[in-house]
């Protein structure tokens, strides 16, 4: 990833929330905390409202690793500030985007890789109701809703694809910082609490939320939740380098360690013996756990420079990843430990990122290119086909198959939500 060191105040928190390469990341969401380390922001009109607004969360000697954006990308990334909190006047909004747009104007980003295919595809995208949500995962139910985690709005949304209507839930607890989402077989929603350490469980009849706290005060921040064939939730905790079991007829939450220092555990899928797999988006490492010691077995990839982010799985039990650092697909037999590994059509700076299989094919997005794409790999012939993300997709940090065989994304920059109908 091409990067310039940008002091700005913001930057880890309020206006980007990034992750690094190696997939650490400040405390929290929003990385709080820290001083000032005597940082100058660059002279302007706006200077010092940008500089108020980012000193009541942290200090401004956070340094950022941007591209910065256009006029469009800095007033949607200031939304996302004023939903977090950030004390703007309404009428100082312009000024502070102006301020922004120039002094960290947007730099070259790779462009998208278009590459032709059999298959045929339709994008349909609509923004959601709160300015700044930050949408973060996507939940395709049975019912053919599609939900989304409003990280920045506290809130769950469902969207119904067929009226065009939305439902916001706000969560109860101020800052949740909702993040994964999965379902279960009563129809009820469980989020992860990424910025307040908790697994929360929504009935959508009722609007009952009930939370389950973490047992350990390290266990900071639950990442990615997902069901096992018996009921058993499990979930990974990134910062915290913990995966977790949730027992929802107990509540009782057991938690593990990960072998690896730093590893960050991150996307999750269960095979079809029940068996959660993992990638550890702090090294070069995939992993599984036993369901009843919760023993954690490690495969490391065979680049070390390699970080897998998220995580899919076929009908074979055969492990796919998105090489976020390195822009690969790979591949991962856990029966015989074998790697395969493809080149992403949009390059090594590409950062593939939200991936997901339909038919045993695979689908994913390149979430560094401009516009983000949409890639479809078949394994059977090895070929790749792309597509432009319309809105541009603003990161596409996750996807999800749905019942009727369609996709639905995530667009985090852009705070809408997608549905790819496929033909």
């Amino acid at each position: 990833m091409s990067k310039r060191s940008l002091f700005l105040c913001a930057a880890a928190g309020l206006l980007f929330s990034f992750s690094t390469l190696n997939g650490q990341a400040p405390a929290g969401r929003g990385g709080r905390g820290g001083g000032f380390d005597q940082v100058t922001l660059p002279e302007g009109n706006g200077k010092d409202l940008v500089q108020a607004a980012c000193s009541d969360c942290h200090g401004l000697g956070q340094v950022a690793n941007s591209l910065g954006y256009d006029r469009s990308g800095w007033q949607l990334t200031v939304d996302r500030m004023v939903t977090d909190g950030a004390k703007v006047p309404p009428d100082k909004m312009g000024v502070v985007v102006d301020y922004l747009t120039k002094a960290f104007p947007e730099q070259p980003r790779p462009r998208a890789v278009l590459i032709p295919g059999p298959a045929s595809v339709t994008i349909k995208e609509w923004d959601v109701p709160t300015k700044g949500s930050r949408p973060h995962d996507p939940l395709a139910t049975q019912d053919g809703m599609i939900w989304y985690t409003g990280m920045y709005a506290n809130v769950l949304g469902r969207f119904d694809p067929k009226t065009a209507k939305f439902k916001e839930f706000p969560l109860n607890t101020a800052k949740s910082g909702p993040h994964g989402l999965t379902a279960d077989k009563a129809g009820n929603i469980w989020f992860t609490a990424n910025s307040r350490g908790y697994v929360g469980k929504l009935d959508p009849k009722s609007g009952e939320i009930v939370e389950y706290q973490m047992p350990d005060p390290n266990a900071r921040d639950p990442h990615t939740p997902i069901f096992d064939q018996k009921g058993t939730l499990w979930f990974t905790l990134q910062n915290s380098n913990m995966i977790g079991r949730l027992n929802p007829q107990t509540g009782e939450i057991k938690l593990v360690t990960s072998p690896t220092p730093r590893s960050n555990p991150y996307g999750m899928v269960v095979n079809s013996k029940g068996v959660p797999f993992l990638v550890d988006f702090g090294t070069n490492k995939v992993a599984s756990l036993d369901p009843q010691t919760m023993a954690v077995h490690e495969y490391p990839l065979p680049n070390a420079d390699s970080r897998p982010r998220r995580i899919a799985i076929t009908s074979d039990d055969v492990i796919w990843y998105s090489d976020y650092s390195r822009g690969y697909l790979g591949r991962l037999d856990p029966v015989t430990g074998k790697v395969t590994e493809w080149p992403s059509p949009g390059g090594p700076k590409s950062q593939p990122y939200g991936i997901t299989t339909l038919h045993d094919v695979i689908w994913y997005s390149e979430s560094a290119v401009k516009p983000n794409t949409l890639v479809r790999f078949d394994p059977k012939t090895e070929k790749f086909q792309t597509w432009a993300i319309p809105s541009g997709g603003g990161v596409v940090r996750n996807m999800m198959t749905t019942r009727d065989g369609n996709l639905a994304l995530a667009e985090s920059g852009v705070n809408k939500i997608a549905v790819v109908e496929i033909k």
